[in-house]
């Protein structure tokens, strides 16, 4: 099969989660653009939209829609050159209104495994589990007629395991779309040994087309995004299990996360991203790591607890946060949790002590979002990075030991064998997690 017979007939496992609907409205796009060429108009292009709720799949629904509005309204340009034969089709909202008709005739909604057994590319968006994936993918290879491909999303299980054990015979690749799907412009590539060429190529093209910034990861447990994040999380909780003592848990919590974010110049505290991705989430990323991991464990008791009390973190169905670490108002972190009490204590009590405590930042710190707009901010973080150095708070302390530890992770993914190359790791850190600067860098030097 050429590139378009392959995206002919997809199915999309796990539709409707958080990554499987991003999963969809991009390749339904894609297949939908690709239905409108003139040479393709006779082909029937369907998208099998698998997924074991039915109301989760109706939430699809009216997500695609909505989002497929937006991708229309922004290329008006070249629905008119495609409708240009459609004398019914005048105004810019009828074109729009067509083709978010002819986008969502792409997805065909279904909540048995079955639908998949006729497509030619298998896209697996399902939890993090190895026993799941190897059973899903499995069945679908021993059922399907089409010889079909499989892009998984998995963050974290190595892709050989996966192949080898479901017998897909090299049809398996590794395509970890950052979350949320649709924005991110970060993909892992993921090849193993066995990969069929033609398959990567494929995953190359694929990634093109969707405009997707590529970075290959070895084949190893985590790859580089989780290997980074995890490992850096796990840091976190170390330094938090080492000032606890002194100052008490919640107060522990509350400066490594202040640190990490407004000292460490990044989008979220450390445990307000583990929030985000979920505390659960994050203890079986970590479980998949250490079980293959030789001589690391890499595990947290903590994490286990807090997973265990019920401070889960994740998000809710309409998108907002859901509590772990720290509690949220209005999608903003407004407390610590404090697992001796089983509540929250507010910011407000914590915060005045902290901030005095951790010191000021150095008089040319920016808040991320200044950082990530400045011109220059090569020369920017050169100066504030000096700047942090020459500071003595204890809120300087932590950071530069948070950085330093951060680029030690970093070299260790390529001296491990899990990047390829440094600049690899930065590109993902940037990318995916929005990071100012890589991890990789000279700033934490002494």
């Amino acid at each position: 099969m050429n590139y378009v017979e392959r995206l002919e007939k997809v199915a999309v496992l796990g539709a409707a989660g958080k990554m499987g609907s991003g999963i969809v409205l991009l390749t339904a796009l894609e297949m939908a653009d690709l239905s409108l060429e003139p040479g393709n108009r006779s082909r029937d292009f369907a998208l099998y939209a698998v997924d074991i709720s039915e109301p989760a799949l109706a939430g699809l629904l009216k997500y695609l829609r909505d989002q497929v509005r937006r991708a229309a309204e922004k290329k008006t340009v070249w629905l008119r050159s495609v409708y240009a034969d459609r004398s019914d089709l005048v105004e810019n909202e009828e074109m729009i209104g067509q083709y978010i008709a002819d986008v969502l005739a792409v997805v065909r909604p279904a909540t048995r495994l079955e639908a998949a057994y006729g497509a030619g590319l298998v896209f697996e968006a399902t939890n993090e589990n190895p026993d799941l994936k190897v059973k899903l993918l499995g069945q679908i290879r021993a059922q399907n007629k089409k010889d079909a491909w499989f892009l998984t999303n998995t963050s974290s299980i190595p892709i050989h395991e996966l192949d080898e054990k479901a017998g897909l015979g090299g049809r398996l690749i590794g395509f970890h779309f950052y979350n949320p799907p649709a924005v991110q412009k970060l993909v892992e590539v993921i090849r193993a040994k066995s990969t069929l060429p033609e398959l990567a190529e494929f995953a190359a093209q694929y990634a093109k087309k969707l405009r997707k910034t590529v970075v290959p990861s070895n084949d190893v447990a985590g790859f580089i995004g989780n290997g980074h994040f995890m490992r850096d999380a796990l840091h976190g909780i170390a330094e938090v299990e080492r000032l606890a003592p002194e100052f008490g848990f919640v107060d522990a919590v509350y400066m490594v996360n202040k640190v990490s974010q407004d000292f460490l110049i990044r989008p979220m505290g450390i445990f307000q991203l583990v929030d985000y991705v979920g505390l659960d989430i994050c203890q079986c990323i970590l479980k998949v790591m250490s079980d293959r991991s030789v001589g690391a464990d890499l595990r947290s008791p903590l994490l286990d607890r807090l997973v265990s009390s019920g401070a889960m973190g994740g998000q809710f169905a309409d998108g907002s946060q859901k509590d772990g670490f720290l509690k949220y108002e209005k999608g903003r972190p407004a407390g610590v949790y404090d697992p001796e009490a089983k509540a929250y204590v507010p910011f407000a009590d914590v915060g005045p002590r902290c901030d005095e405590r951790l010191g000021p930042l150095p008089a040319s710190g920016k808040p991320w979002k200044s950082v990530i707009q400045t011109v220059d901010r090569p020369a920017y973080l050169q100066g504030y990075f000096r700047d942090l150095r020459a500071t003595t708070t204890m809120g300087a302390d932590l950071a530069k030991r948070y950085g330093r530890k951060a680029k030690e992770v970093g070299l260790g993914l390529v001296k491990d064998g899990v990047a390829q190359k440094e600049d690899d790791v930065n590109t993902v850190m940037l990318t995916g997690f929005y990071h100012a600067y890589g991890p990789v860098n000279a700033y934490f030097d002494e």
